[in-house]
């Protein structure tokens, strides 16, 4: 890649780490699965911010849901028998989950009680659904990654639409993960992890996608992950890999690299802190949330109408 101006290189902070009481030092069956039989004693992901500050994650080998507050203190909201992962708010008091086990399910973060919201489509289990957003219209986009890869293309992006019709959109994705909306609604990004890339997908104005092409190409062990993006339409991508965030222009030219510590594994991100100026990043190898300041704020997320 030329860079007519090299990125400036920022470190990630940590902010706060899950305490020892919450991890759990014993083999499980999504570490056998996806960790290579390592004792995995917590695997952070899906970070979103409530309205008050507070900052949720998910831990997906123990199928808990924490709620951490702007201090950095940790409180357990829920577990129950899945492997949640990414998280958006419908309202001011309800999680949608991306479970690896059980679809989409929703959590009343005030009882901790989870319900199924949608498990099938057309009577088949997904493959194990992974990210989701909502657009300013009440549609969500989803990706269905299971273990898909370049071994085996076939990963799926779905939108489900106000009205409960659900679209399948792309079907033939090595590994899709994260997902971002641009500021006008009108592009999604989509995390393609085992082709170390970053889609461009067109949001047509008949409810098709076309000419979906690769925006952005990564390096390294794993590819990209979670994504974000902030108010001048930046797209923001951790790279667990690297255990990188690249901060990428319109051109996808990066801007910044946020750094983290070494062995960092930064797989999802969200804005948040003062001013929605914080870039707050799940480091699941180490168990904690880094952050770093920004200068542009991140794009508010919407919830569905």
């Amino acid at each position: 890649m030329f860079l007519l101006h090299p990125p400036q290189v920022r470190e990630l902070e940590v902010f706060t780490t899950m305490p020892e009481h919450f991890r759990r030092r014993e083999r499980s069956v999504w570490a056998d699965a996806n960790r290579g039989g390592i004792i995995t004693d917590s695997f952070l992901e899906g970070p979103v911010f409530d309205s008050a500050g507070h900052l949720y994650v998910t831990d997906i080998p123990w199928g808990r849901i924490f709620r951490i507050d702007p201090q950095g203190a940790w409180s357990l909201v829920a577990e129950y028998d899945g492997e949640p992962n990414g998280m958006k708010f419908m309202d001011a008091g309800t999680l949608l989950i991306t479970d690896y086990k059980n679809g989409l399910v929703r959590l009343d973060v005030a009882t901790g009680v989870i319900t199924p919201y949608l498990e099938r489509r057309n009577s088949e289990r997904f493959k194990g659904v992974n990210d989701l957003v909502f657009d300013a219209d009440g549609n969500l986009y989803f990706t269905d990654q299971g273990q898909s890869g370049l071994h085996d293309p076939s990963g799926r992006l779905y939108r489900l639409r106000p009205n409960g019709q659900l679209d399948l959109l792309l079907a033939n994705v090595p590994s899709p993960n994260g997902v971002a909306l641009s500021p006008d609604g009108r592009v999604l990004y989509l995390a393609v992890t085992r082709g170390n890339c970053v889609w461009r997908v067109p949001l047509l104005r008949d409810g098709s996608v076309a000419k979906v092409g690769q925006f952005f190409t990564s390096h390294g062990p794993s590819g990209p992950d979670g994504l974000a993006v902030d108010a001048t339409g930046r797209l923001l991508v951790a790279n667990p890999g690297l255990g990188y965030v690249w901060v990428l222009n319109h051109r996808a030219e990066p801007e910044c690299v946020l750094r983290g510590p070494t062995g960092a594994s930064t797989t999802n991100l969200a804005f948040g802190g003062e001013g929605n100026r914080v870039v707050y990043v799940t480091d699941s190898t180490h168990g904690q949330l880094l952050h770093a300041d920004l200068d542009t704020p991140g794009l508010r997320l919407t919830w569905p109408r």
